[in-house]
């Protein structure tokens, strides 16, 4: 990749030096002349973002597998452009026969996809066919939206559920996970403009910050759980399952809210026809919720520092990992609180629903069930629930950048791991399910810069670099700066840009300041560079109780390393060595350790940072 020098002389600049030497694409250098982004890392003075206020109304007819809605969309343009058109984003439509995707899928799959039945714009009728819609579509407004002008959209619509459940559907024909389910304003933003990228299946989303209420009608028998604060259990739920809900309001204990022969027995909803259960959430970037009249409901709460969060989960019963769900997300929420990243759970509940997915959404995750391998299951729920941070906490844009989110959910699951499993289990798991399947090939995708958009990216070179690259290069950084310089750094981006959208410039440069060091270096070896992890031994001398030992940086990332040692009476002293090894550049570096015996060989650990040729790291000593 051709490296662009780019410096800004921005008034009263205090870190302009942080900022050089990274390639930046034209139109992100414009968000820096335009001050909506600063090199500090900091968001710019002139930084702004739009917002919808959404009121929605939405009924699931479990027999005919229907969803039908209307809603009110409150939609306020903060940037300094006139908006003479308006994208509509509707992800279901990756459902349509037509519609571009990045894999096979099945013919339960496919689905007729949305109809809007009328929509009317500042009371204006927009006469629209949908035949033609993909996952977001343009619509070119009669008269257009002024700066700082508000416009109201009402929209009448359905769609099908797909059979085929994934990140949605019908995850049996009596249990719905109902995601992306209505249509909303795309991303209008300050360095791309309208996001009209389509939704293929493979990628994930970018949402702006909204605010919702939700009424969601429901046959009875049937419960609904949602993203959000529940806002009426006294006109939905029978008094027996309303007091026992509540109950888990307030203790850490787990309740069994409802059983499954409780909820096929019709004992724990109302019985009206059709139930209408609301609920609502400020300042998220995603809605979703579930139903089912046969899944088991545990739920309990967890003590936080301000405040107590509800944590629930719903499944099928016999499910040996989902009785263990609720125990385990009050275990994820107050460590992710109080460790890593040690900023305190940011919303009222966290919900988790049996499907197929292993999937996040802002308060719910959506997980398969792995009864056979309970590390497994606990560690997909960790990983999920560490999305509430990277995307929910940081309004990250996925759909290019997946690594800002994915590559900190995996390095967080490492980390939570370590102390539910112990590190070498912690470890192992990583390496094999990790590290082993990217280092191991030697496919030219795998190498590609991690910077490349991941929209361009599909097939393995996508998940390495969304997962595996970068939660090793953040893992890196860790080990470089130490736990507490990084942890500063890293609250000092999270402080930045949470509610914002950041974009992977803001990380460098925010890691940067908090550092109180550039670390171009850093970013250039990880991020923009075709590099591998493959050291190598080429020579050991030993002298007066001082061994060096020259290493060849074959593959280019700047890794940490341990120096494990075996002295002439069997035992074994292990020296570690931080990434600073290569912080000058040079792709040979000579290291220095000293026993009090003789050393008769070493060898080159890299723990997780596993070597594309491990056999020459190791090395006899001739004393």
């Amino acid at each position: 990749m051709k490296k662009i020098l780019f410096s800004l002389l921005l008034s009263g600049l205090a870190f302009q030096g942080y900022a050089q030497d990274l390639y930046i694409p034209r139109n992100i250098q414009k968000a820096y002349e335009n001050e909506t982004r600063s090199l500090t890392g900091e968001p710019g003075k002139n930084y702004w973002q739009n917002k919808g206020i959404y009121d929605v109304k939405v009924k699931v007819d479990d027999q005919t597998k229907i969803v039908s809605g209307s809603e009110v969309i409150t939609y306020t343009n903060n940037s300094p452009d006139d908006l003479r058109g308006i994208m509509i984003r509707f992800v279901n439509n990756i459902h349509k026969p037509n519609a571009p995707r990045s894999g096979y899928v099945g013919s339960d799959f496919l689905t007729t996809g949305l109809v809007i039945k009328s929509l009317l714009i500042n009371g204006e009728k927009y006469d629209i066919n949908t035949e033609g819609w993909g996952t977001v579509g343009g619509l070119k407004l009669n008269k257009p939206l002024a700066s700082k002008a508000v416009a109201e959209l009402k929209i009448e619509w359905e769609y099908p559920l797909s059979k085929e459940s994934g990140r949605e559907g019908q995850i049996d024909p009596e249990t719905f996970y109902v995601a992306y389910s209505f249509p909303r304003v795309s991303v209008y933003d300050d360095y791309n403009g309208w996001d009209y990228l389509p939704h293929t299946d493979g990628g994930e989303f970018y949402n702006d910050f909204n605010d919702y209420k939700f009424e969601i009608s429901a046959r009875k028998n049937f419960v609904v759980w949602s993203t959000g604060d529940f806002q009426n259990p006294e006109e939905v739920l029978q008094p027996e399952y309303l007091k026992r809900f509540k109950k888990s309001l307030k203790e850490d204990g787990i309740v069994h809210v409802a059983t499954k022969d409780e909820m096929k027995a019709g004992k724990v909803t109302k019985q009206a026809e059709w139930n209408v259960w609301k609920f609502k959430a400020s300042h998220i970037t995603d809605f979703c919720f579930a139903l089912s009249n046969h899944y088991v409901w545990d739920a309990s709460s967890v003590k936080l520092k301000t405040k107590r969060a509800s944590v629930q989960a719903a499944y099928k019963a016999g499910a040996k990992d989902f009785e263990r769900y609720t125990e385990w997300m009050r275990y994820s929420l107050k460590w992710y609180s109080d460790k890593w990243p040690g900023i305190e759970y940011p919303f009222p509940a966290m919900t988790a629903i049996q499907g197929f997915a292993d999937m996040e959404y802002p308060m719910m995750i959506n997980d398969s069930s792995i009864p056979d391998n309970l590390e497994d299951a606990r560690l997909t729920a960790d990983h999920e629930i560490a999305h509430t941070y990277f995307p929910f906490y940081m309004g990250i844009n996925e759909t290019r950048y997946a690594f800002m989110d994915e590559g900190w959910a995996t390095t967080l699951e490492y980390l939570i791991g370590i102390d539910e499993n112990g590190e070498e289990a912690a470890k192992k798991f990583y390496q094999e399910f990790r590290v082993k399947h990217w280092i191991n090939s030697i496919a030219t995708e795998q190498d590609q810069p991690i910077i490349t958009m991941s929209s361009q990216l599909s097939g393995p070179g996508y998940g390495n670099n969304s997962y595996v690259k970068p939660s090793l290069a953040y893992l890196a950084l860790k080990d470089y700066l130490g736990d507490a310089t990084f942890k500063k750094a890293l609250h000092l981006y999270m402080t930045n840009w949470n509610d914002k959208h950041p974009m992977p410039w803001d990380f460098f440069y925010s890691m940067n300041t908090g550092a109180g060091k550039s670390l171009n270096w850093f970013w250039n070896n990880w991020f923009f560079s075709n590099n591998y992890i493959d050291l190598r031994v080429t020579k050991t001398e030993y002298k007066s109780g001082r061994l060096s030992i020259n290493i060849n940086n074959v593959g280019g990332f700047a890794v940490p390393f341990d120096v494990v040692a075996t002295l002439e009476d069997g035992t074994i002293q292990k020296t570690h060595f931080t990434p600073s090894v290569w912080e000058s550049g040079a792709v040979k570096a000579t290291v220095t350790i000293s026993a009090n015996k003789k050393i008769t060989s070493v060898l080159l650990d890299g723990g997780i940072f596993m070597d594309f040729t491990p056999n020459d790291n190791q090395h006899k000593v001739q004393n």
